[in-house]
């Protein structure tokens, strides 16, 4: 029972670290799909651009979609790909 709750206990705790993983990608992204968005849903919400994702073999666009930030004042850092020495990598898009 002790190696059972360990075992739970560790894999926990190595859980968020999985989330942190980054692929290399060694295909270039596409240009990006020009988006015209239509007005906003209401007021306070901003659009936020769609983006090329890696689908395992190819990139998949994900379109713009508009977002109400989180807390006044926030604003939206795109998602964007950015080339290191192995290939591309995805930073994901946040709020900051």
């Amino acid at each position: 029972m002790k190696k059972t709750a360990l075992a739970v206990l560790l894999a926990l705790t190595l859980l968020p670290a999985a989330s942190f993983a980054q692929v290399a990608i060694r295909i270039g992204p596409p240009a990006p799909i020009i988006e015209h968005p239509g007005p906003p849903p209401g007021a306070g919400f901003i659009w936020i651009g769609g983006y090329h994702r890696w689908d395992g073999g190819r990139y998949v666009w994900v379109p713009g979609h508009y977002e109400h930030p989180p807390r006044g004042h926030a604003h939206w850092v795109a998602h964007r790909w950015v080339h290191h020495r192995d290939g591309w990598v995805m930073e994901e898009g946040h709020w900051r």
